[in-house]
């Protein structure tokens, strides 16, 4: 009896289940005569004889069979209402009252073990359970808080209307990493960090094209090579990208959180930006629109210095047309923010628009205009550039005429078909007086009088007979610099000089002749640049 007692305290001492069953099935012979001793728990299916005996003996005790042995007994492992399996012991001759007392009590104290094992072992991993649930929850809360201060530190950059480089410094700080912010071409627009690059690394148009459709197609930050990039894009127009400098992948789930919740914010600051400059490009165009048209002066004046522009100081209307280099497609744009960028660099004025084929600037300043136009050329990357400049605007009513004149500046000069220059209507010299004369009639009947013949032949003939003495004239009657103006072959242009010479019955070689004929070729093309103006 003692050495059960002692088997129970080993047994509850830090045994597991295995053991329990080892040290149940090893005591058996120590109290009986027996030869077999097993524990068969409940559901077990080995050895198959024997367990469909004791699971059809259920929680009670009873004989079994066991090969070899003529004497063998099952005696329940039990505790309270459970019913946990069976001890069974064989032997060569029917147990004692002793022996099946203490072989009973085996049982008992095996049940009571395992029991106790279970239930040790349930409040373990219930325990176990607890410590992960309590864990998960940590990380949530430490999520959620981390979460809540990203959304606190990038809607106060929001708020406090920091812009752009306010979110770059606001997610350096989140994160710890170099942070960049690119339009949508790869242009720097902000950093924060460590040393600014310089230059700042850029791919080629094509490669960030296919950067940022892969970008919108994950729809979250994506890693590309040493960075990690989320884009800005309201309504799907992609307007920029917030980009991560991690070479050493260190950026975690804390730092994509914030590389994508400053893309939200981002992207709201660039629709921002770009709203308020389309308003204001528009209200450029309608006060330019109302000064060059003469309508209600007092309601330009003052949009005019909502926008912070001040027309009561001398202006000048100036005229911009021109053309980008090969291959720059969105010539309008491209002409556009070259004037813009030029005017600023000077300075000429900040009141640029587009209209139409040409942009209009309205200089308040007295710069170097054939410098302020090579400006734009080079803005422009090459191309071409022609610039008319009108008179001087002293007051709001003043400005429909010089842009008028800025207009004809550019068209007056013989030269203007060929050269890439800019014309102030102030030295227009004789085109000047031309275009000031009230009655054109007068005009046109001293142009018919000296190129009538000329250009009855050249509209019956689809020939350019004044156009090659207007040349020819305004190049002193130098037959080599008239050949090249007019591209073509210098007896090509002798040819031509003689016909004209034949039909307009005139000698060229006559000063008098020479004047008026220069003077009419001058004022043909001025009303035919009035004509084609209005």
């Amino acid at each position: 009896m003692r050495s059960l007692l002692l088997l129970g305290k080993m047994m509850a001492e830090g045994a597991d289940e295995a053991q329990i069953l080892l040290l149940a099935s090893g005591a058996a012979p120590s109290v009986a005569r027996c030869g077999y001793a097993r524990v068969v728990l409940a559901g077990d299916t080995e050895p198959r004889e024997l367990a469909a005996a004791v699971a059809g003996l259920g929680p009670s005790e009873g004989e079994v069979a066991v090969a070899g042995l003529r004497h063998a007994w099952a005696w329940p492992l039990r505790r309270t209402d459970d019913h946990l399996g069976h001890l069974v012991v064989a032997g060569p001759t029917e147990f004692s009252g002793e022996e099946t007392f203490l072989l009973r009590a085996l049982a008992q104290q095996t049940g009571d073990a395992l029991a106790n094992r279970r239930l040790h072992d349930q409040e373990q991993a219930t325990a176990a359970t607890l410590v992960a649930v309590n864990d998960r929850l940590r990380g949530t809360v430490e999520a959620l808080r981390r979460s809540m201060d990203i959304h606190s530190r990038l809607t106060a950059v929001a708020v406090s209307g920091e812009g752009r480089d306010g979110i770059a410094r606001a997610v350096h700080e989140l994160t710890g990493l170099d942070v960049a912010i690119e339009d949508r071409h790869g242009n720097l627009q902000a950093w924060a960090g460590s040393e600014r690059p310089t230059p700042y690394p850029k791919e080629s148009p094509a490669c960030r094209e296919r950067l940022l459709a892969r970008a919108a197609r994950e729809a979250r930050p994506l890693r590309h090579g040493a960075q990690v990039l989320a884009l800005a894009h309201p309504q799907g127009d992609t307007l920029g990208a917030i980009v991560l400098r991690d070479p050493e992948h260190r950026a975690g789930e804390a730092e994509l959180m914030a590389l994508e919740h400053s893309a939200t914010i981002l992207a709201m600051e660039l629709a921002r930006v770009r709203s308020l400059a389309e308003s204001e490009l528009r209200l450029r165009r309608d006060v330019v629109d109302e000064l060059l048209g003469g309508t209600d002066e007092e309601s330009s004046l003052a949009r005019a210095m909502a926008l912070g522009y001040d027309l009561q100081r001398p202006h000048r209307v100036v005229v911009v047309e021109g053309r980008a280099g090969h291959g720059r497609a969105h010539d309008d744009d491209v002409l556009f923010q070259a004037v813009r960028r030029a005017a600023r660099d000077e300075p000429a004025g900040s009141l640029v628009v587009a209209r139409r084929d040409e942009v209009v600037l309205l200089a308040d300043s007295e710069p170097d205009w054939e410098h302020l136009r090579r400006a734009v050329l080079r803005e422009m990357g090459g191309g071409r550039a022609r610039m008319g400049v009108g008179q001087r605007c002293d007051q709001v009513g003043d400005f429909p005429r010089s842009y008028r004149q800025a207009r004809l500046a550019l068209r007056l000069p013989a030269q203007a078909e060929q050269d890439d220059r800019a014309v102030r209507f102030d030295d227009l010299g004789v085109y000047q007086l031309l275009v000031g004369v009230e009655d054109l009639g007068e005009v046109e009947r001293f142009v018919q009088r000296w190129l009538g013949k000329l250009l009855e032949y050249d509209a019956c003939r689809s020939s350019e007979l004044v156009r090659t003495l207007a040349h020819h004239l305004e190049r002193g009657g130098n037959y080599e610099l008239t050949a090249k103006s007019l591209i073509v072959h210098r007896n090509t242009l002798k040819y031509r000089l003689q016909r004209i010479r034949q039909i307009a019955e005139v000698d060229l070689n006559d000063p008098d002749v020479w004047f008026n004929l220069h003077l009419a070729t001058r004022a043909w093309r001025t009303l035919d640049v009035l004509r084609t103006s209005r």
